[in-house]
């Protein structure tokens, strides 16, 4: 399928104001000035539907750190669901605002208790340090789920690109380590091969919005020796055994260098027993997600994410 014409006129809008005000190409932009860049995307997109409770507050990390969580309640009810958010960005850039709509969407949809985490980024964290946080996160709102309002029973990970890489290793972590459990994991068109070596990448070398060097800055900045490309903690594709995992919803854009791993790992999951939905977003790019206040398209994969996480937490 062609582009997107509605995700075009904003990427359209988007190159014309960069322009405008001499914005520099990310690869050419430090950390700093992509994270604020990141900020403005979202700024840009207006505030989420308003919730009975938004509350922000810190946690302890795993490192003597302490990790800033935003805890979105739909409702006063008591034993609702909870769902964890690990936000995108590539480990670089991101945080609690960026992604506020996002997770104010999906818990009025899904009437599900969210918890996004602001894991700490690269470079001044390098791996793995997200993942450490990731997986502390986890275990928080495991031991906190009934003072949080919510039911440990039914409790699902989620995460968009570096975020639906975190959700997709914390999920193999808690495997392993034998807990917290999960029942269920939304991957975002998910990082989860560092190797960068699927068709996909080669096809979308050029973007739009991600590009192959793109994925090399990110990798770059948060990898600090390629021997850890195929760590499973880093890329959980890598992982010799995925028996035993949750099952998942994992989104997809065609116009996306990280559109082929993402579906390999579905497959993956399929062959060791998950139960896999997978929704390819043809005429869509990285970052659709984001994007649902303007293209119509994201708003059908928020209301897919909603409708599996109804199922999967009743």
């Amino acid at each position: 399928m062609p582009l997107d014409p509605q995700v075009a006129a904003f990427l359209e809008t988007q190159a014309e104001a960069a322009q405008a005000h001499g914005i520099p190409h990310i690869l050419e932009q430090t950390p700093e000035m992509a994270r604020l860049g990141y900020r403005a995307l979202a700024e840009a997109m207006g505030p989420g539907p308003d919730l009975f409770d938004v509350e922000d507050r810190t946690i302890p990390g795993p490192d003597q750190n302490e990790i800033p969580i935003r805890i979105y309640r739909p409702a006063k009810k008591k034993d609702l669901p909870l769902l964890i958010y690990y936000h995108g960005g590539g480990w670089v850039i991101g945080d609690l605002d960026t992604h506020d709509q996002v997770c104010r969407m999906l818990s009025e949809g899904a009437q599900a208790i969210v918890v996004a985490v602001d894991y700490r980024l690269a470079p001044e964290h390098p791996f793995p340090a997200a993942v450490r946080d990731a997986y502390a996160a986890l275990e928080w709102v495991d031991r906190h789920a009934e003072s949080l309002g919510g039911d440990a029973l039914r409790l699902a990970v989620a995460g968009d690109s570096a975020g639906g890489n975190l959700a997709a290793v914390v999920c193999q972590l808690a495997k392993e380590r034998g807990g917290p459990d999960i029942v269920f994991q939304l991957l975002i068109y998910p990082a989860v091969d560092m190797t960068q070596s699927h068709p996909s990448v080669e096809e979308n070398r050029e973007g739009p919005v991600l590009t192959r060097d793109h994925l090399t800055w990110f990798r770059g900045h948060y990898l600090a020796d390629s021997l850890d490309w195929t760590n499973p903690q880093a890329s959980p594709l890598h992982s010799e055994d995925l028996r035993g995992l949750p099952p998942a919803l994992i989104i997809t854009a065609e116009f996306d260098p990280l559109r082929d791993e993402g579906e390999e790992y579905a497959r993956r999951l399929k062959t060791a027993g998950a139960a896999v939905q997978v929704e390819r977003f043809d005429g869509q790019v990285h970052i659709f997600y984001q994007l649902a206040p303007i293209v119509d398209a994201a708003r059908r994969a928020i209301e897919k994410s909603v409708a599996a996480l109804r199922a999967a937490l009743r």
